[in-house]
């Protein structure tokens, strides 16, 4: 099969690259104006060719190069760890204030819970690149999914992803249910500890 991608993989890489890079920029200005850390780590990746085209089918979906830049949202994907709930709230103020960059949808998993317990906060961005996109568009318009989550929230999501594409597991519905279970107590743990933290910094 050709590249899913259609040869627009590097621009993607750049396009990541840049925006972990203002991402990055607003946490280093508010560490050094505010002596405040933001967010504990930022990653990203690019969705594999394999990856995008096994999505473009489960979502009904042609593989081919316009499905994966301008229906599938998330050929880039950009996580952001903080220590805080409150933290989380602060970047999304700071990532809708990004130059170039416009969010399209937003999914407060954090004060809505899915059922099975996962909680983060996901956004979805529209960002411009210098570089034509597959419409013809310059500045070239690309897709972005961020997560943003807490480290508590982000090693359940760890635990609950592994149980999801692990072959031959054993017990899966008992071990759904601790993870629901688990979910719970970690989400009391986060209030508790930003509570505990606002009492600090009164």
């Amino acid at each position: 099969m050709a590249d899913i991608y259609g040869g627009y993989a590097p621009i993607l890489h750049n396009i990541a690259v840049e925006l972990q890079n203002k991402i990055n920029g607003y946490a280093d200005a508010c560490m050094k104006e505010r002596g405040e850390k933001l967010f504990e780590h930022l990653s990203w990746r690019l969705k594999t060719p394999e990856s995008m085209e096994d999505k473009c089918r489960r979502d009904g979906l042609e593989p081919c190069p316009r499905s994966a830049l301008k229906k599938v949202h998330d050929s880039i994907g950009i996580r952001i760890v903080c220590l805080f709930i409150d933290d989380i709230y602060r970047n999304i103020e700071e990532i809708k204030k990004l130059p170039g960059c416009h969010v399209v949808l937003e999914k407060d998993f954090i004060s809505a819970a899915k059922p099975n317990g996962y909680r983060s906060y996901h956004m979805i961005l529209e960002a411009e690149s210098p570089a034509k996109d597959i419409d013809g568009n310059t500045p070239g318009l690309y897709f972005a999914e961020l997560q943003l989550r807490t480290i508590a929230m982000d090693t359940w999501a760890a635990l609950e992803h592994e149980l999801k594409y692990k072959k031959d597991i054993k017990h899966p519905e008992l071990i759904s249910e601790e993870l629901k279970r688990c979910a719970g107590e970690l989400a009391a743990c986060d209030v508790s500890l930003q509570t505990i933290r606002e009492l600090i910094r009164q």
